[in-house]
């Protein structure tokens, strides 16, 4: 060895003297090589060089300057052979050394078994030179071994080293076991992390690292240019330090493993395992989060004590301490058993001790790898910022599958659909067969979507139902009373023979859920609606439920029967006596079924509610009610719910059970039961409402009183990362100051989505109310408003109620009834008000080129309408305009694609004639409550809004006038 350093030490003199060709020099001087077998290696390998580098210039960069130094690494042989292999390995001073580091690491990737890289595809991060990923291949026989790093010269040098330990003291190539070498097996190629693989389309089943972990001490100098003619200083520094990588872990110093992971993601296979060397000085607790809250599952394969490098600078982690509660961990040596923080390490190492820190290897592999992938897929399209806020780690396998498969459906949601589409009132079509599917599949009920209705909670439900058929007297689960208005538990309004001529007054009555009781209670007081669960022993058996079926038909009464403390989301749901009645016999006409889902272990207190009913009637009847009073379930709701069925009935085989056979209900008949109350009756025949989609037609909703236009970038990152945050704390969605600064601001600026408001000096309503103030000291305001149109999402709801007087504030808050927003909603709107407020240039530019669509579409429809015969009345602002069908009143017309369709045009049936002609759905003028004008929302997805223009021309050319 020694006569290869004396020669190249030679070679590097000619080269200074004379400028000879670096490539020629150096062939000439180790021909002179005293060891035969070295020189006929050297040979072989300058010669690859030389076709690998074949000008003058790539050469003289491949050598020139160059200090070479070549060592014997040790390492184990196969087992049953109790020898050592020399691993020949060359070294310059500007890549890093084989030193403890690398060979501590290599110790932890031999803990694994023999089996972890036979015949796999395998990446090394940071290979320096080499030396790893050539003993990789010549231990583990895997199919392929892409040795990756930044540094260009090492990369050349670890081409040189594989040529030294690829072929025999002949020149020949050395075949192992299965006749391949390790130029077979080995590549090198120059790459930032696991660039290489992702631009050529590798997928990697090992990924391997040893790469630094301290940040530079001047990090402006990892921003240089990385190439062949950069000093040496500098490019040794790229194996002792990183720089900031826009991670949290930066702070810690592990910014650039923490980039390696989520590089790794999305290029390792789903059976894939990660191996990295880790520096204990953060802490074990802050390097296995490193990898917990990406969603994976680790094991410490092998930890010991290492001498930190004297060339390494601790300076930076000692500034991170000084800023910052977070202490790192040094030790006093190696036989130091106490922690010593950055600071301490520092003066320690400064005054001439040797300062230590733990290093251990952790093997990697992703609990649900699929999911995972598409969470940083999704991630890495503009929403890197939120990744500091994703936290997959879990105690709880159950709890991890739960949360991660629904992250992973929300991401795919967000990346796949520009806007939040139109859903039903009756709730997301696909939640409701899921529903159904699931009674179907798990309970062998014979469901179907039609047969579902939801709702944001059961308490929802629970007051719809009571309001729609306004019942005299009511008796109610005591445990399901106490989100109804007061008044209704108070009043004593019990006598049977009063008329229900008002509708207005209802009571209700509290009762224990035991069933002997309750029905005991239904006999003596005979109610019009029973609403009632079932206590847990009585659940097990259709006896109880039965019993309360026969004396609720017997005295006319509806039965609500709520299952949702026995209602188990599960693939070995326990028996209930409820559903084993519904697959053996059809639900009574006077029955429906009622469960709210809150049994979910992520989300906390996130509820959805439904309803399951087989009468028609009371089915439409319901979702009105969703639509009257502005209810509708939130669609993020739905969709976590929505995941939880889908993964329970996605393995199963379809129809491989024949329909259940039921037997036939024999209620009594309608006039028997209490029907919809008369105030109910009158409003759901007046009101108009969305029109239910016809089956096998496409309809186009400008009758929905919503925004389907684009979610905004910063509206998607809010809700993903409230989903995704966990232990949010109270200060982090304790949203009042920030509607009170939005109140506060908003009232003298034009707010929401005005589009004309040129020449219009904006709300200002603190003058107006000073004024009334004065004039009346009773005088009281109430500001009601709903963000969910000001914040561009239509995917979640959320409203608020300001008030000024502490009397209205107690009797607000005796409302028990009222919805409260989940701690994910009031996250999302906390955070998109302070963007709001702080006139976040996304925020405002979304709200900005929304102004401008809406601006467009009115400018847009309105020349269609009035093209067509319709007088507009143009708007300034808002989702909607209207206009009245002028040509077209009192004409009677027969619509040319509708057989036998004669009609006299006003303005409450154009809206009827329109659909029939074009599927389009307009609101007419009981809608709007301005007589002859109809509402059209313009807020629809624009290739929506196109057709519902060609609709409105469609139709005065269908229209004989």
């Amino acid at each position: 060895m020694a006569s290869v350093l004396d020669s190249i030490d030679e070679f590097l003199s000619r080269c200074q003297q004379s400028g000879d060709d670096a490539y020629a020099a150096l062939r000439s001087v180790l021909d002179r090589l005293d060891d035969p077998a070295t020189r006929v290696r050297a040979r072989v390998f300058l010669d690859d060089i030389k076709r690998r580098f074949p000008t003058k210039d790539d050469c003289d960069r491949c050598f020139s300057s160059y200090h070479f130094r070549i060592d014997d690494i040790f390492l184990d042989q196969y087992e049953g052979y109790h020898g050592r292999k020399k691993l020949s390995s060359m070294v310059i001073p500007s890549i890093f050394i084989p030193e403890d580091w690398s060979f501590t690491f290599f110790e932890g990737l031999n803990r694994h078994p023999d089996s972890i890289f036979k015949d796999q595809t395998v990446a090394e991060l940071g290979c320096g030179n080499g030396w790893i990923s050539i003993a990789i291949a010549d231990k583990w026989l895997p199919f392929k071994v892409y040795g990756l790093d930044i540094n260009p010269r090492a990369v050349k040098i670890s081409w040189i080293n594989l040529y030294l330990n690829a072929l025999d003291e002949k020149g020949q190539p050395i075949l192992d076991s299965e006749n391949r070498t390790l130029l077979d097996r080995v590549e090198f190629h120059e790459s930032d992390l696991l660039a290489y693989c992702r631009d050529n389309d590798i997928q990697i089943e090992r990924i391997v690292g040893c790469i630094p972990q301290i940040l530079n001490p001047n990090p402006d100098a990892m921003s240089k240019m990385i190439t062949e003619n950069a000093s040496e200083e500098f490019l040794h520094s790229l194996s002792n330090y990183c720089a900031l990588q826009g991670f949290v872990e930066d702070q810690f110093g592990l910014g650039l493993i923490a980039r390696a992971v989520e590089e790794g993601i999305s290029v390792i296979k789903s059976t894939g395992i990660m191996i990295f060397n880790m520096g204990g000085r953060p802490g074990q607790a802050v390097c296995k989060r490193l990898f917990e809250r990406r969603g994976f599952r680790i094991t410490k394969l092998w930890q010991t004590k290492i001498l930190q490098a004297a060339d390494t600078d601790i300076s930076a982690l000692v500034e991170i301490e000084k800023n910052s509660p977070h202490r790192f961990e040094f030790f006093m040596g190696l036989s130091g058993d106490q922690p010593i923080c950055a600071r301490t390490a520092w003066a320690y190492g400064k005054a001439g001790g040797r300062i230590s820190h733990a290093l251990s290897v952790y093997s990697c592999q992703l609990r649900q790898p699929n999911q995972v992938k598409t969470i940083f897929d999704f991630l890495k399209t503009g929403f890197q910022e939120i990744s500091g806020s994703l936290d997959l780690s879990f105690q709880d396998d159950s709890v991890a599958d739960e949360k991660i498969s629904f992250l992973a459906y929300l991401a795919s949601t967000f990346k796949e659909n520009a806007y939040f589409p139109y859903e039903p009132p009756a709730g997301s079509l696909r939640f409701r067969s899921l529903i159904a599917g699931f009674m179907k599949k798990y309970h062998h009920i014979p469901l179907n979507s039609g047969n579902v209705v939801v709702f944001p909670s059961r308490a929802v439900a629970i007051e719809n139902a009571l309001r729609l058929f306004s019942p005299r007297l009511a008796i109610v689960d005591e445990h399901l009373t106490r989100h109804l208005p007061r008044q209704w538990l108070t009043s004593l309004n019990i006598e049977t023979g009063i008329d229900r001529a008002t509708d207005d007054v209802r009571t209700v009555i509290e009762a224990p859920s035991q069933s002997d009781l309750m029905i005991e209670l239904i006999k003596k007081l005979k109610p019009q609606v029973v609403v009632t669960g079932m206590a847990h022993f009585e659940a097990v058996t259709s006896s109880a439920f039965v019993q309360l079926l026969d004396v609720t038909r017997e005295i006319g009464s509806r039965l609500f029967i709520d299952i949702s403390d026995h209602f188990e989301l599960s693939s070995l749901p326990s028996s209930n006596g409820v559903l084993k009645y519904l697959a053996a016999n059809s639900l009574p006409s006077h029955a429906a079924i009622l469960c709210g889902l809150v049994k979910n272990q992520v989300y906390m207190d996130l509820e959805v509610a439904f309803v399951i009913s087989e009468e028609e009637p009371i089915l439409k009847a319901l979702s009105k009610t969703v639509e009257l009073l502005e209810g509708n379930t939130a669609p993020i709701s739905q969709y976590y719910y929505g995941c939880l069925f889908h993964e329970l009935l996605s393995f199963q085989l379809p129809d491989r059970h024949l329909p259940a056979q039921r037997k036939c209900d024999k209620s009594a008949s309608s006039t028997d039961i209490i029907g919809f109350s008369s105030s109910a009756i009158s409003v759901l025949n007046n009101a108009e409402l969305s029109i239910d989609q016809i089956e096998n037609s496409y309809l186009i909703h400008m009758d929905v009183d919503q925004s389907f236009l684009p979610t905004p970038f910063p509206v998607k990152a809010a809700i993903f990362e409230s989903f995704s945050r966990q232990n949010m704390s109270e200060s982090e969605i304790d949203i009042t100051t920030s509607i009170k600064q939005f109140v506060k601001t908003t009232y003298g600026f034009p707010f929401g989505l005005e589009f004309d408001y040129e020449g219009w000096g904006g709300w200002n309503l603190e003058g107006v109310l000073s004024r009334l103030y004065l004039s009346s000291s009773s005088f009281s305001v109430c500001l009601l408003g709903e963000l969910s149109s000001m914040m561009l999402t239509g995917a979640l709801k959320f409203g608020f109620l300001a008030l000024n007087q502490l009397p209205l504030i107690d009797l607000f808050h005796s409302f028990s009834g009222l919805s409260r927003p989940h701690s994910t909603v009031k996250y999302a709107i906390k955070k998109l008000l302070g963007l709001r407020e702080k006139k976040s240039e996304e925020m405002w530019g979304a709200v900005t080129r929304q102004i401008k669509d809406l601006r467009s579409r009115s400018r847009r429809l309105e020349e269609t309408l009035e093209s067509c015969g319709w007088d507009v009345l143009e708007p300034h602002a808002g989702f909607s305009m209207v206009a009245k069908p002028t040509l077209y009143l009192n004409k009677t017309t027969r619509l040319k694609n509708a057989i036998d369709y004669e009609v006299k045009l006003d303005d409450s049936n154009i809206r009827g004639a329109i659909l029939k002609a074009t599927g389009l759905c307009i609101n007419s003028s009981s809608w709007t409550g301005i007589p002859g004008y109809c509402r059209f929302t313009i807020a629809l997805e624009e290739s929506e809004f196109q057709k519902a223009l060609d609709c409105i021309a469609e139709f005065k050319r269908i229209v004989r006038l």
